[in-house]
């Protein structure tokens, strides 16, 4: 996972006491991003959910288990705004807790 985050670092990197997290965002246009997600990460798309009338979350994973969050805006930009490891699908039965 932590080679896989290195380039991103370079690109992510924060001047010294930077605290908004908002300061850790990339973002670039939609087309490039997508074409970033595969190539680089060998990620493909495994959900979306719209937020509101002018985003679109999206999650995409890899074979591996590392994701990716990125909300994609109308106005044709996309942003990385989470990523991790170790993601899992889980399924959940009426009344059961998914815990």
């Amino acid at each position: 996972m932590w080679l896989r985050l290195l380039p991103l670092s370079l690109v992510l990197a924060a001047p010294a006491g930077a605290t908004n997290p908002i300061a850790e965002v990339l973002c670039e246009p939609t087309a490039q991003m997508q074409q970033r997600l595969v190539r680089e990460f060998g990620e493909r798309r495994h959900a979306s959910g719209l937020r509101g009338r002018e985003q679109i979350m999206e999650l995409w994973t890899d074979a591996r288990g590392d994701w990716t969050m990125v909300v994609t805006y109308a106005s044709g930009t996309s942003c990385i705004v989470a990523m991790g490891e170790a993601w899992q699908e889980h399924s959940s039965t009426p009344g059961k807790d998914p815990a």
